[in-house]
């Protein structure tokens, strides 16, 4: 088979795969969380210690916002007096756990990617939000108030389940095709890596044997990434070319966390040294679910 028909196959394949799972997840969890009032949401993580730390980080897993949606939640959280640390754990998890990154990483790696993925930005999102609040970051929110438009209770919810259904899947139809190009993108750039990018050259410079590969893909997934849906087929592409599996996880996580558009989002309601803070802790969280990766066994 030649490298054009690779591509092409590689192509197909994979966006018939992450359209149906795009537009499954979307809509079961659109559809459950229509039974979850916002402001349910909110009382939630306005728990106070540790435990609101875990509360909001499984919010953040169950929430698949993009920063559009997370910012002005963050900031009606702050502005209701909800305790820093928990905010910081949601602002953490929410662009890193989301539904469809965790079925796309289970999808196209397997399902120990999935969990070892799960775990560690789990973890990383409690822990680093309790660092961030006893480290006095709560100091570095500017002083932003929540406009008006942005508080309202969104549309309105559907009585019946039939009706609440359709309108899951039209919100995940609607997503759908706001995210298509660069989901296009993605595929389309991992199918000319999977067909056309020499195997030996990817495994020399990003290989298991290479200590540096791991930091190196975090870094590479900052500007590479634009949405999970396309960065992970250019991960699972440039994996099928020898690419550690740590280190196309460290680029999945670096990227979904520390998308340049949503740093530039963060530094409009946290001040610069807050956003850096929260640059350094989801690098740090990349470089260790990577390493947390190559050491577990095969």
């Amino acid at each position: 088979m030649n490298s054009l028909s690779k591509a092409l196959g590689y192509f197909a394949f994979i966006t018939a795969e992450l359209t149906v799972l795009f537009l499954g997840i979307s809509t079961i969890v659109a559809l459950v969380l229509m039974y979850i009032p916002h402001e349910k949401l909110r009382s939630w993580l306005s728990r106070r210690g540790v435990l609101g730390n875990v509360i909001a980080a499984m919010v953040g897993s169950l929430t698949p916002f993009c920063a559009c949606s997370t910012i002005p939640m963050t900031l009606g959280m702050l502005n209701a007096g909800a305790p820093f640390g928990p905010v910081m754990s949601f602002v953490i998890a929410s662009p890193l756990l989301n539904p469809i990154i965790l079925a796309m990483v289970a999808a196209m790696m397997g399902l120990k990617a999935s969990i070892i993925y799960f775990t560690v930005t789990f973890a990383a999102s409690v822990v680093f939000g309790v660092i961030l609040e006893k480290t006095g970051g709560a100091a570095h929110v500017r002083h932003v108030r929540l406009k008006n438009s942005m508080a309202s209770g969104g549309q309105e919810i559907p009585a019946t389940f039939g009706g609440k259904l359709k309108a899951s899947f039209l919100s995940a139809w609607s997503d759908f095709r706001g995210v298509l190009v660069y989901l296009l993108v993605g595929v389309g750039i991992g199918a000319a890596i999977y067909g056309y990018l020499p195997q030996e050259f990817v495994a020399r410079l990003a290989g298991p044997e290479n200590p540096f590969a791991i930091p190196v893909a975090a870094v590479i997934g900052i500007p590479l990434y634009i949405r999970a849906e396309t960065a992970i087929p250019i991960g699972l592409a440039l994996s099928q070319k020898g690419m550690s599996m740590g280190a196309v996880i460290a680029l999945i996580i670096g990227g979904a966390g520390m998308a340049i558009p949503e740093m530039s989002m963060l530094a409009s309601i946290f001040r610069k040294r807050l956003v850096a803070s929260i640059v350094v802790v989801i690098f740090a969280t990349a470089v260790i679910g990577g390493y947390v990766f190559n050491l577990m066994p095969a």
